[in-house]
């Protein structure tokens, strides 16, 4: 089959899902991986995607996503690492049983869906995207699974795309900054909302486009010289470090 098909976890929702309807936009098809079997079926009518409530922790799920996939389409052109579990709370209170949780969907789902990729994406020459976070980049306060995770993904990245570039098979990573999606504007006080306006240089909260459209970027020929880079979507947040917003006045 000659068209290009992208395979999205965690998607949903959010920006898993902004993704896939971008990558629906721009021609391709689309495998929608989600273990949230509600939300999944909201999406049934979407033209040229094939639902797979399966989970990314699991390998023998990780398999069936990638025989499935392949069954329907013929081929898997981009892989975007989406899925991911967020649990935040101070160190003390961090359980092992939470730790494993985050890790496993976090950093073990990345993982075991980029090795089950290789043998698809070397034919198609094609890239992996993986959604990491401003939290890998920068510690804060409660995030000391979530954001281990995150950091641990993004140094994945590089060795993904150091072992796999001789495959033609290109590896990048996307850290998300503050997004304004239904959960986040669900949980975020409006001390946090302002706190965050001013923290960060453009003075306002990604949307979930934004982040897709630099994630397609990164899986489209456009990027084709480009792998191994981290790419903070975050409005320029992990720039200003620990400074005082004031000081930027």
């Amino acid at each position: 089959m000659t068209q290009k098909c992208a395979i999205v976890t965690g998607a949903a929702r959010g920006i898993g899902l902004a993704t896939a309807k971008l990558f629906l936009e721009e021609g391709l098809r689309v495998a929608i991986v989600d273990w949230d079997t509600d939300e999944l079926n909201l999406h049934k009518d979407l033209p040229d995607t094939l639902l797979l409530d399966l989970d990314i922790s699991k390998p023998d799920d990780v398999t069936a996503i990638f025989e499935r996939t392949l069954a329907w389409s013929g081929r898997v052109d981009a892989l975007v690492n989406n899925a991911g579990i967020a649990e935040f709370g101070p160190v003390n209170n961090t359980d092992f049983a939470m730790w494993r949780r985050v890790m496993q969907t976090n950093l073990d789902g990345t993982f075991l869906c980029t090795q089950a990729a290789i043998p698809s994406l070397t034919e198609t020459k094609g890239s992996v995207v993986n959604i990491a976070s401003i939290s890998g980049l920068r510690a804060s306060t409660l995030r000391v699974a979530y954001g281990t995770s995150k950091a641990a993904v993004i140094q994945l990245t590089k060795q993904h795309a150091a072992e796999l570039g001789e495959h033609g098979i290109r590896v990048n990573c996307v850290c998300p900054g503050p997004v304004r999606t239904k959960l986040a504007m669900a949980v975020h006080t409006q001390e946090i909302i302002d706190a965050y306006h001013d923290a960060i240089p453009l003075n306002r909260y990604g949307s979930e486009r934004e982040i897709a459209e630099v994630i397609a970027f990164l899986c489209s020929d456009k990027a084709s010289y480009v792998t191994g880079q981290i790419i903070a979507a975050d409005g320029g947040f992990e720039s200003t470090g620990v400074g005082l917003p004031a000081l930027r006045r």
